[in-house]
This record gives C-alpha cells, sequence and structure tokens, in this order.
C-alpha cells in the first residue's frame, strides 16, 4: 500500500514543500511533479499520477512550488519564476539524497515549463544531469491565441529524454505546434496525445479522465525502459 506524508525540507531556501507518495514496493526511482500556475500540489491530475506511478514502485513528490506556497491563490507574479525553478532544483536535491535510482522531473503547464528551463540551464559539461528525463504536461508553448509568442526558446538546450502529454484541444498549443516543437529538442522525445482533451487534461472539478494515469504511465514505462 502506497503511504503519502507531508514533505519538508527547510534547510534550503527557498523551501522544498509537497506531498511525498513512498510506494509498498519501492524501485528505487523517483518523480517530482508540480502545478500549473492556477493550482497547487492537490490537483486532480497530480493526485493520480503520482497514485499510478507509486503503484509501479516511483516514489513521487508532489512539489508545491513558492509562489503557491506564498499565496493560496492567484498566478505566479513577475519574478516567481526564477525562484520557482531554484526550488525545484532544490527539490531534485533532497530526492537524490532519498533514493538511488533514476529521477524524473515534470510537471503540468507553468511548472513543466519551469522544470523544463532548469533542465535546460543545466551546464552541458556537467557530469551527472539534473535529472533523468523529463514528463511535461500540457505544456504551454504560447498564450492562448498568441502563437506569436511562443516559449520554446530553451528547447533546443534540453539534452535529457522528454515525454510530453497534451490534450488535442489545447488552446496553449496545437499538436502540430507541438509537433514542430520536439524537433527543436535533439534528445530523444515522444508525444502522447490525449484526444478531445483541454489544458486541463480531462482533470476539471469533479471531472476526471479514469483512463489517463495507466495510459500515462504505460508509455512512460516503455519510452523509458
Amino acid at each position: 500500500m502506497t503511504v503519502i506524508q507531508s514533505f519538508s525540507e527547510t534547510s534550503s531556501e527557498p523551501p522544498v514543500r509537497g506531498l511525498l507518495h513512498r510506494p509498498e514496493s519501492a524501485s528505487g526511482d523517483s518523480l517530482i511533479l508540480t502545478h500549473g500556475a492556477g493550482g497547487n500540489a492537490q490537483m486532480a491530475l497530480l493526485v493520480a499520477l503520482a497514485e499510478a506511478f507509486a503503484g509501479a514502485g516511483f516514489a513521487v513528490l508532489r512539489c508545491e512550488l513558492p509562489f503557491r506556497q506564498q499565496r493560496p491563490y492567484g498566478p505566479p507574479r513577475p519574478g516567481d519564476a526564477a525562484r520557482d525553478r531554484e526550488n525545484l532544483k532544490h527539490a531534485v536535491g533532497a530526492m537524490r539524497k532519498l533514493l538511488p535510482g533514476r529521477l524524473f522531473l515534470g510537471g503540468q503547464s507553468y511548472g513543466g515549463r519551469q522544470a523544463s528551463m532548469l533542465v535546460a540551464e543545466q551546464p552541458v559539461n556537467e557530469e551527472k544531469q539534473l535529472a533523468d528525463g523529463m514528463l511535461l504536461l500540457s505544456y504551454p508553448l504560447h498564450p492562448p491565441s498568441r502563437p506569436d509568442q511562443p516559449r520554446t526558446q530553451h528547447l533546443p538546450k534540453i539534452e535529457v529524454p522528454v515525454m510530453f502529454v497534451h490534450g488535442t484541444h489545447d488552446p496553449f498549443g496545437t499538436i502540430d505546434e507541438l509537433e514542430s516543437a520536439r524537433k527543436l529538442i535533439s534528445a530523444r522525445n515522444l508525444l502522447l496525445p490525449v484526444e478531445g482533451a483541454g489544458h486541463d487534461l480531462g482533470f476539471k472539478g469533479k471531472k476526471k479522465r479514469e483512463e489517463l494515469p495507466a495510459a500515462v504511465l504505460a508509455a512512460f514505462q516503455t519510452f523509458f525502459a
């Protein structure tokens, strides 16, 4: 049975806070997932994915970004992004101390974008990559209806495998646009389209796309085998 416990690492600034899913039969691998600009670590999508991955032996940290630790509602403010990325770097360090295996990093929308920017910022000459791979959910390629404002400048600097999960009705980027963006990444990458889903990937309010977590897990395990 998976144990879910509060997680806090306050020796770093900003502190790492969230909820840690500890699997009954641990593989030694871990996954850090964080939330979008309008959400928090309790988002139904993150909970469902954490439960699915923990069931397969992953330790999963649902990470609450600093901007949300400071304010329970509202989007991040200008200047929050760098602090949020630093927080994710601390989260990686904390999880690497706990578990010996591979570490994967990602999140939904804003959280996934900050995670990808953090990985892209890592100097190419470092011996060990910050993360062994990425899981990006509803990556926000551009603001809705503004394809002229792409958020892809850092993608060519990502040197670890990346798996994208994206709804076919996502206003932050079409499947065709994401296919083009994937070509900017030299590392292996995969796109799992979610038919009919928007930016929330079918998890909105009490609504849940029950089959999605298992589908994401299966594709992830095959891709990162």
